[in-house]
């Protein structure tokens, strides 16, 4: 995949090309079958196929207090795009300028101009411009004007594939609503793929360890949306390599002093030293919520249960 975060680093010579404007977080089922059918199309026309996203929401420069938490890095969106397999992606920097922009100005300028386009595809409700003045129907005028045609891509080929009739629109809203409240499992079905955090592996208090569960603790700064706290079957990916984990998310108030939304993985029938490293946690199951138990032989107690618990969750042979 070509990858420019400036339009100024697009070739003069870049396309013409096929164009799909939007935020992708989380490059769910729904954006996947969005860029399928985009690339269907380009190759049919031969155009280059190519994901306009942006650097931040938007509501980040509109309306702050609004924002919703992302559900992936931009890092994490831009390998993401990479793995469904389109052409390109345009990373535009959301600012005042770009939030500024005129509707018509917004289209000459980058879809016409820089990506050459020929064929656009949006959503029923897009917006664009400043102060979203820019509708379908004024894209369509504008397509006119400038050579492209622009067609509508509400929810392609989800219905039966993905959700059931009747059911609500793959959203990130929704998986957002799903890990909010640690279903996992369900959101990684509208994903596509188990839901990932990834961060670096800091010094912990060593608890566990102490107890024969030693565990990589996340540092706090971590890409993707964090799950609701409680403990979760789950996979661990280090250098390409992935081993099956438990993993608890949240304060543990068994114990003081344990900061919030803290992420400990502890690697079943594995002991490396992840010090320093960068992981994701990939999440599979929830177990069960956070507990204070009343002391350490109750705590040992559960978390033998859980090993169990997550191991037969996980698919993994379990001894008598």
């Amino acid at each position: 995949m070509h990858f420019y975060d400036d339009v100024a680093d697009v070739p003069a010579d870049f396309g013409p090309s096929a164009v799909t404007i939007g935020k992708f977080d989380g490059v769910h089922v729904g954006h996947r079958a969005v860029i399928a059918h985009l690339e269907d199309a380009a190759r049919s026309r031969g155009l280059v196929s190519t994901v306009v996203t942006f650097d931040q929401h938007p509501l980040n420069v509109i309306d702050p207090e609004r924002v919703p938490p992302a559900l992936t890095s931009t890092a994490q969106r831009r390998e993401l795009l990479d793995a469904v397999g389109v052409d390109t992606t345009l990373l535009l920097r959301f600012d005042s300028a770009l939030q500024a922009k005129p509707a018509e100005a917004f289209v000459s300028e980058i879809l016409v101009d820089t990506l050459h386009a020929k064929l656009v595809f949006v959503g029923s409700d897009f917006r664009f411009g400043a102060r979203g003045a820019g509708d379908v129907t004024l894209l369509r005028q504008l397509g006119e004007r400038h050579g492209f045609q622009v067609e509508l891509i509400d929810d392609v080929d989800l219905v039966d594939d993905v959700r059931a009739v009747g059911e609500r629109r793959v959203s990130s809203t929704w998986i957002r609503e799903l890990l909010s409240v640690g279903r996992v499992a369900e959101a990684a079905r509208l994903l596509g793929r188990e839901h990932a955090v990834r961060s670096v592996v800091v010094h912990g208090n060593q608890r566990g360890r102490a107890m024969g569960y030693p565990t990589a603790n996340l540092a706090p700064a971590c890409e993707g949306f964090v799950p609701a706290d409680g403990v979760y079957a789950a996979r661990v990916l280090h250098d390409g390599v992935t081993y099956p984990a438990a993993v608890s998310v949240g304060n543990n108030p068994t114990f003081t002093g344990v900061p919030a939304k803290q992420i400990e993985a502890h690697l079943l029938d594995v002991d490396i030293d992840l010090y320093d490293e960068t992981i994701s946690v990939l999440f599979v199951a929830y177990v069960r919520g956070m507990v204070a138990f009343s002391g350490m032989d109750e705590l040992a107690a559960q978390m033998r249960q859980d090993d169990l618990d997550i191991r037969l969750l996980l698919g993994m042979s379990v001894s008598a």
